[in-house]
């Protein structure tokens, strides 16, 4: 029997309730997230503001795509720490002025825990690089993304 290829272009869905001004319920699948603004901006602090949320996207398609590429290239990455700092221009979202590129640079340090050699280390670095879809989004956008791969 033939193997069944999966498509290559799929529709992802997600579902939004305005709770409030400053909280959203999002549906995707069979989970449900709360995006929320910090108490210091109106909200309830429930989640993380939409921005956030942008960042830890980044987070956890770096550490998927990250082990998919060292699968693919029998790298031992083990376990990654990845830290993001961002730096982000408001001005759009206080309503100043339109602003073409809000996160105007992004910083990710991804660490790893496993035997990978340094080199090979930098191997999968550069494979993530080429697949990674929210490192793509930001950086077609025109964000600065610098991302460093190190060992613990």
């Amino acid at each position: 029997m033939p193997a069944m290829r999966e498509k290559t272009v799929v529709k992802l869905r997600a579902n939004g309730a305005g709770v409030s001004h400053s909280r959203a319920d999002v549906s995707i699948r069979d989970l449900t997230a709360v995006i929320d603004e910090p108490a210091a901006r109106g909200g309830t602090n429930l989640g993380p503001a939409p921005t956030e949320a942008a960042l830890a996207a980044l987070v956890g398609c770096t550490n998927v795509i990250g082990h998919k590429c060292a699968s693919k290239l029998g790298v031992d990455i083990g376990h990654l720490a990845i830290e993001i700092t961002c730096e982000f221009d408001r001005r759009g979202v206080t309503l100043e002025e339109e602003v073409d590129v809000p996160f105007v640079a992004l910083r990710q340090v991804v660490t790893c825990d496993g035997s990978a050699s340094d080199a090979d280390l930098q191997n999968v670095a550069s494979e993530v690089v080429k697949y990674c879809p929210l490192s793509k989004l930001f950086e077609q956008s025109g964000t600065d993304l610098e991302t460093i791969w190190q060992k613990a």
